[in-house]
């Protein structure tokens, strides 16, 4: 079977996308009978920032010598993303011989199409043995099929409202199943400024020690640079000034530096500075030129991602009109994306993705609408027709931004044939 073939298997092995609970996957992976040996364990959690704190810390360990393991999620173009080592996809046959392996240990077992990949994933790490190996956890925390793994440290970037229907409707709620991949004894990274106080509990009723952004370490900005302060694992204090700025959010960069630092008794400065000048992700505040004009990717798909990536924007020089081509989930806060990116946006190209949690671009329409009375904006079927009609209307020294969900960007890196 090819890796095609297996990926339209284990879609169509369980009647839901989602299943939360960790019973089912934990017996499949007693059946694999995992073993990480040395390997120390990183498992990283929050609604956002997730991904650019992994690739922080993913450039700061190799720069450091030592070999990785990452495990993110979902992909742009090509499955094979979701599992690298040392920054190199695993290849098909690595990961059909582990969908194999999984099939066989499950027998009649059910397991969703995250819960498949995640035991394929883990089953490779197991054998490959990376020095450090940085799981980032799919939805939640207490629940995902990440959880099945204790981490040495646990790191939550950030707490915001998403993912409701799973989660819960508030950030107390949220926050505590996020930080269900706290374990006892060991350290908990907070890089939330602001996070709820079912955090600090989950962490104080496991015994767990918490670092937490601006208490344990801290960040600011420095004209050209940054500073950082933090704590290593024996509570030294530690500071580092004049370090670059990197092209992915501080915040994250500053929490990568803590876990580092809880990982690594002295982690050499040109190894951090190093990753930082370096550190760079597919769709996210990704750069490009389209038709001359400056264009961004970024898969920012709820209110807190919105508003990071309009306050770039709006720091960046002044220039031609600002197109934003817009593709969302029906299970999104339109309304509150709509909101943060109206202040940096002039003409908006609202697309309709596909899939079952797919919204129209007639129903953005509606929702822009409400949220700003007679914007200039056009309803496009999808993200191909959508970027046709932008690309028509381009002119010199216009900005483009594309955004709204993962499907979006990875639509547009199709059309735009920035395959990686």
């Amino acid at each position: 079977m090819t890796l095609n073939d297996w990926l339209s298997r284990i879609e169509a092995c369980h009647p839901s996308d989602i299943e939360l609970g960790l019973d089912r996957v934990r017996e499949v992976a007693d059946a694999l009978a995992l073993d990480f040996g040395d390997t120390r364990i990183v498992t990283i959690a929050g609604t956002n920032g997730k991904g650019s704190t992994q690739t922080f810390l993913d450039g700061m360990l190799r720069a450091s010598g030592l070999s990785t393991g990452c495990y993110s999620s979902p992909h742009f173009l090509r499955y094979n993303e979701r599992v690298r080592f040392s920054g190199v996809e695993a290849d098909d046959n690595e990961l059909c011989d582990a969908f194999a392996a999984v099939e066989t240990a499950r027998g009649d077992i059910p397991l969703t199409y995250f819960e498949f990949g995640t035991l394929a994933a883990l089953k490779l790490f197991a054998e490959r043995r990376p020095d450090v190996l940085l799981l980032e956890v799919g939805l939640g925390g207490r629940l995902d099929a990440v959880n099945i793994v204790d981490p040495d440290v646990a790191v939550l970037t950030t707490v915001a409202l998403d993912h409701t229907d799973w989660l819960g409707d508030t950030r107390d709620a949220i926050g505590r199943e996020k930080a269900g991949i706290f374990r006892p004894g060991r350290p908990a990274v907070c890089g939330d400024a602001d996070p709820p106080s079912s955090v600090e509990t989950v962490a104080g009723d496991l015994g767990a020690a918490l670092y937490q952004v601006g208490q344990q370490f801290d960040w600011r900005a420095e004209g050209a640079g940054w500073s950082w302060q933090g704590l290593d694992g024996s509570g030294r204090k530690l500071s580092l000034d004049g370090l670059p700025l990197p092209g992915l959010p501080t915040p994250n960069a500053a929490t990568a530096l803590q876990v580092l630092h809880l990982l690594l008794e002295s982690p050499e400065r040109a190894a951090i500075e190093k990753a930082l000048e370096q550190a760079s992700m597919t769709g996210r505040m990704q750069r490009t030129l389209l038709d001359g004009a400056e264009c961004i990717l970024d898969v920012a798909h709820n209110p807190e991602a919105a508003g990071y990536i309009a306050g770039r924007l709006a720091q960046m020089p002044a220039g031609g009109r600002r197109h934003l081509l817009l593709g969302m989930l029906g299970d999104k806060d339109v309304s509150g994306v709509i909101g943060a990116l109206a202040p940096v946006t002039d003409r908006w190209y609202l697309a309709g993705l596909e899939g079952p949690r797919a919204q129209s671009g007639e129903r953005l329409a509606q929702v822009l609408e409400q949220q700003v009375p007679g914007a200039s904006s056009s309803v496009h079927d999808d993200v191909a027709s959508a970027l046709l009609a932008l690309r028509r209307e381009l002119e010199p020294g216009d900005r483009v931004l594309i955004a709204g969900s993962f499907f979006t960007v990875s639509a547009a890196l199709a059309e735009l044939e920035l395959t990686g």
